[in-house]
């Protein structure tokens, strides 16, 4: 899978608002057949930064992505709300879901 992680600096007059105005390319691009997830979440050490978690099940899915109408209306309509450029981390990794963190096991509890 292509796992990325980026991080979205908005304007803070937008911050609160960031849901709402990315909702509709979330919603389409969690509609994509190739899309694992893609989940936002705000930083606890800036209110104005939110971080974006997604996957893709491969190349082909993750191209598809960035080619798509919504990705495309993304590039017009996000980018006036934010501060500066994203940052991104993209790998491609040989999983396709999230794995348990050992070191942090928590026992059965039935």
């Amino acid at each position: 899978m292509i796992f990325i992680t980026a991080k979205f600096r908005v304007l803070p007059e937008d911050a609160d608002r960031w849901p709402e105005i990315a909702a509709d390319f979330t919603q389409a691009t969690r509609a994509e057949p190739g899309c694992l997830w893609f989940d936002w979440s705000r930083s606890l050490d800036d209110p104005a930064e939110y971080v974006l978690v997604e996957a893709f099940r491969d190349a082909d899915a993750g191209a598809a992505h960035v080619q798509s109408e919504h990705f495309k209306a993304a590039q017009r309509t996000l980018p006036p709300h934010l501060a500066e450029t994203p940052r991104i981390v993209n790998f491609t990794i040989p999983q396709d879901d999230w794995s348990e963190l050992g070191e942090m096991a928590v026992p059965d509890r039935t």
